[in-house]
């Protein structure tokens, strides 16, 4: 995984209201466009209560929709890598081949070096507006890179899953 730049795909919201219950609504990211598969792969329950509808697209790649009370807020995709969103504090990692993890708390704020649940740096710099970026170092060693351009990014690595946003939050958690 060293030298690979991860990023992850979330809709942009859209203009009705949301109301403040879950984590993923709180985030405000909607998406109303409709999965390019009929039904979902399989379904997971989020940290928050809201669902994870699963679609498989193809090979490595896979669509999750975060639903709340019959809404869709937020879309993501991983197609040939991991995807990640904050959505207001509940961290989401769909990863490439379709598994999802979904968790609260740890959260630092860049840019700066923060320790990570496994004992590994996030070395996160700031890189403009909306962007930012993520070096994950272990033994001084880069093991993952990710870049949240206008979106959020995450990655599983080997258990522990990491979602950097837009903003410069960066969180970890180990399985």
């Amino acid at each position: 995984m060293a030298g690979t730049i991860l990023t992850a795909v979330l809709v942009a919201p859209a203009a009705s209201a949301v109301a403040a219950t879950p984590a993923a609504q709180r985030a405000g990211a909607t998406a109303t466009v409709a999965p390019a598969a009929a039904s979902p792969w399989r379904t997971v329950k989020l940290v928050d209560g809201s669902t994870g509808k699963i679609y498989k697209l193809g090979a490595h790649h896979y669509r999750m929709e975060i639903v709340y009370r019959g809404e869709v807020y937020a879309r993501l995709e991983a197609n040939q890598h991991d995807a990640g969103v904050d959505g207001n504090g509940m961290y989401v990692v769909l990863t490439l081949d379709g598994k999802v993890h979904s968790w609260t708390g740890g959260t630092h704020q860049g840019p700066g070096s923060f320790r990570l649940p496994d004992g590994s740096t996030a070395v996160v710099t700031r890189v403009g507006l909306g962007h930012y970026r993520a070096q994950i170092v272990y033994r001084g060693e880069v093991y993952a890179r990710l870049e949240a351009n206008q979106h959020d990014a995450g990655v599983d690595g080997n258990g522990m899953f990491v979602v950097l946003s837009m903003g410069g939050q960066i969180s970890a958690s180990v399985r």
